[in-house]
């Protein structure tokens, strides 16, 4: 009667409220509202980067786009870090760190989920190993083992080019630094948004849960799902309610559930019908 629903997750939407534009045919207190809250990102980013050259910081800054929607993993500090330094204009630094932060997500993934995957081929080659700067290596055998998604191995892959054509030595990194910054992160908050999104359409999600995001009953036994996902989630049923607290969402769920099994789906029309 009870699923994981996601309740931990990182997101940052900043960028999309500065770019968009305030329209003419909107009404006078939304104007007000969205220059408002427009004046007050800008004040922080200020706090944040620093007054001087404070226009290329925004445009920098709009230009990254939204942190996306994350799960609380591996990534999340250092991948706010580049954000950063990209934003204050340290491209280079930006674009190597990102570059490594790719091969550090890989390491990880592989480290954490091999002892799974024992019995396959892909396990000989790899379980004696502490690190893989072998980007092919580490992407082969997530991908052969179902842990990425295809469009996550893509990205991965994007990215491991950037990699090899401009942390061994290129003249043109120079005058690019920042085009191929922007590249790199973009591939990076792609495999982000994909693989450890904490809302959307991935295969361990039940599909079209009004608002919230529930583990499929069938997915808790997977590697990723149950290593990555399953611990920024908390078993709840149908009626329960979140408050806001200090530390997070604070969820409330007292309701005396039948003892009974119900399917994903059963449990989508329950969640989705509720009278709260």
């Amino acid at each position: 009667m009870k699923r994981h629903r996601v309740l931990a997750f990182d997101f940052d939407t900043r960028a999309t409220i500065l770019k968009q534009e305030i329209g003419a045919d909107w009404t006078p207190e939304v104007q007000a509202s969205w220059k408002k809250n427009k004046e007050q990102i800008i004040e922080h980013l200020v706090a944040e980067h620093g007054a001087l050259q404070l226009h290329r910081k925004v445009e920098n800054f709009i230009e990254l786009g939204a942190a996306p929607l994350s799960l609380i993993a591996f990534h999340n500090k250092f991948f706010r870090q580049i954000r950063y330094v990209f934003t204050v204009g340290a491209f280079y630094p930006a674009l190597t760190a990102t570059c490594a932060l790719g091969e550090r997500v890989l390491n990880h993934l592989i480290l954490m989920l091999r002892e799974d995957f024992r019995a396959t081929e892909q396990y000989k080659h790899i379980y004696r190993k502490d690190s893989f700067d072998n980007w092919d290596v580490a992407i082969d055998a997530l991908e052969s083992w179902g842990v990425l998604l295809p469009d996550v191995s893509k990205a991965f892959r994007e990215l491991r080019d950037i990699r090899n054509r401009t942390l061994h030595f290129d003249p043109e990194t120079e005058g690019n630094d920042r085009t191929l910054a922007l590249e790199a992160l973009k591939h990076f908050s792609s495999i982000i948004s994909e693989q450890f999104s904490a809302f959307g359409k991935q295969p361990w999600y039940i599909e079209e849960t009004r608002g919230a995001a529930f583990v499929k009953q069938s997915s808790e036994t997977i590697p990723f799902v149950k290593r990555v996902v399953l611990p920024n989630c908390q078993l709840v049923g149908y009626l329960h309610l979140l408050e806001h607290g200090p530390g997070g969402w604070i969820v409330r769920d007292d309701y005396k559930y039948e003892d009974q099994k119900v399917t994903d789906e059963e449990f989508r029309e329950l969640f989705n019908n509720r009278k709260i």
